[in-house]
């Protein structure tokens, strides 16, 4: 059997290409796990108003993945055509990170403006940058063994920026802050910030654009939009990654809070004996979440093993079984069992971490099946509207997480009623674990194996060399 090129990547480039996601991940880990938190708790908004905020907001963001995408599919640059997007949109992104985290002196109906215009200003901005980052998954290399570890090497600096935001950002705010919560975390995101245009520059600047498509004279919108919903393997994948992302986000959305109202029942300031340490809020909240996301790291480097062993369909559906099963266990677990809480983190997210890896290098398989089957190559356009149903995904966990606590009868700062208790701890274990099974019903129906990929890419090699259009 033929099969394509090797590309082979050298390591220096594919830590730079890593890069990005460290720099990108010190923000998305922050709104996975800590954002709601802020603003219920420190910003002052209420929950009910943060989930209808946090639903328009990242629905509006999700909007504008496929905008950026088909714009920077025809960027032609010295830079190329994704990295310009990384090398001149770090800096705002930057400023406008530390707004978003910034808290002015004003009424209730002020802040909820004050919100709305920063967070969506830095999420649009968000976009701008990594929609073409993560594009260029898809353009550095042909080859699918390749393209795992490249995804790998994205996720375990991923990771590894989540271990830094768990590790760091509480301590951050409480050291900066002293004793002003507000000023903390506005001053810790000008640190973020000034080490995330760093990482970002290193991206840029380090590496390289090879797959270069055949070039075409017709190539609308509307053309685009119509192949990729033709695109049957990226449908599907869609879709698995919409409902995958609510199986994660409705956990992460309530994970603070299930720590401060549930295993300290409201009261942040008393502290929890574990491991001979008598633990605060803040010192427990950046244990687990720095355990949980070192054990990440842990699964990301266990992916390139078994990638080599294992096909990436079975793969993804028997790691994706054992972390719903974590998942649903802790609704069994009592606020006293710390122990078991954070072994089953560990495992969870061993076994969790791999499937963003498999997802991603799965989607630039479906960009190589799009261009076999109609000749077109739109893989900004792919990544950026499979990110669309990430931050959909996202949107819709946190406003039924949020609402579901507000109808429940949660307030912050207050001591939980058990109805409010109940409802957290529902949204950290079973309600999640069943959309876990919905997502894996899906991921069941996509067609694409190893061998078709290496099966089509070497099809897609001769046209691209035939026109004169062969990777670099």
């Amino acid at each position: 059997m033929t099969t394509p090129s090797t590309d082979k990547l050298h390591l220096p480039e594919k830590l730079a290409y890593g890069c990005g996601d460290f720099a990108s991940c010190l923000y998305w880990r922050t709104f996975m796990v800590y954002l709601p938190f802020f603003y219920t708790d420190v910003f002052g908004i209420s929950a009910a108003a943060l989930g209808t905020m946090l639903l328009f907001s990242r629905i509006w963001d999700g909007i504008n993945d496929p905008m950026i995408g088909m714009l920077a599919d025809r960027t032609e640059s010295r830079f190329g055509k994704f990295r310009p997007y990384i090398i001149y949109g770090c800096v705002p992104f930057a400023i406008f990170g530390v707004l978003t985290f910034t808290t002015p002196d004003l009424g209730a109906a002020g802040k909820l403006i004050w919100a709305y215009l920063t967070y969506n200003g830095l999420m649009m901005l968000y976009t701008t940058v990594n929609i073409p980052y993560t594009a260029m998954l898809g353009v550095m290399t042909t080859t699918a063994a390749e393209r795992t570890q490249l995804s790998s090497m994205k996720f375990i600096f991923a990771f590894s920026a989540g271990i830094a935001v768990s590790a760091t950002l509480l301590p951050l705010v409480d050291s900066l802050g002293a004793g002003n919560p507000q000023r903390g975390w506005q001053l810790a995101f000008v640190v973020y910030g000034v080490a995330a245009i760093g990482f970002f520059l290193i991206t840029g600047f380090f590496t390289k654009e090879r797959i270069k498509p055949v070039p075409e004279a017709n190539t609308s919108v509307l053309r685009d939009i119509k192949f990729l919903l033709a695109n049957k393997a990226w449908v599907l994948l869609t879709a698995t990654t919409l409902t995958w992302i609510l199986f994660v986000g409705l956990r992460s959305s309530v994970s603070a809070h299930y720590f401060k109202y549930y295993i300290y029942n409201g009261n942040p300031d008393a502290s929890l004996p574990f491991l001979g340490y008598n633990f605060t809020l803040t010192g427990l909240l950046s244990a687990f979440n720095t355990v949980g996301q070192s054990a990440s790291v842990a699964g990301v480097l266990l992916t390139s093993y078994l990638s080599t062993r294992f096909a990436k369909r079975p793969l993804f559906v028997a790691l994706f079984i054992i972390s719903i099963l974590c998942t649903a266990s802790y609704y069994f677990l009592p606020p006293g069992q710390l122990g078991a809480i954070f072994a089953i983190e560990v495992l969870g997210n061993i076994v969790g971490a791999p499937l963003p890896v498999i997802l991603w290098a799965m989607y630039a398989d479906t960009a190589d099946y799009g261009e076999w089957k109609t000749g077109r190559r739109t893989t900004a356009l792919v990544f950026s509207a499979s990110t669309m149903s990430q931050k959909i995904g996202w949107a819709l966990a946190a406003f039924f997480a949020l609402h579901l606590m507000s109808f429940s009868g949660f307030q912050a700062n207050v001591v939980p009623t058990e109805g409010v208790k109940a409802s957290i701890v529902q949204l950290m274990s079973l309600i999640p674990a069943v959309l876990g099974l919905v997502s894996i019903g899906i991921f069941l129906l996509y067609p694409l194996t190893d061998q078709r990929v290496n099966e089509m890419n070497a099809e897609l090699k001769l046209r691209r060399e035939k026109a004169g259009a062969a990777p670099a």
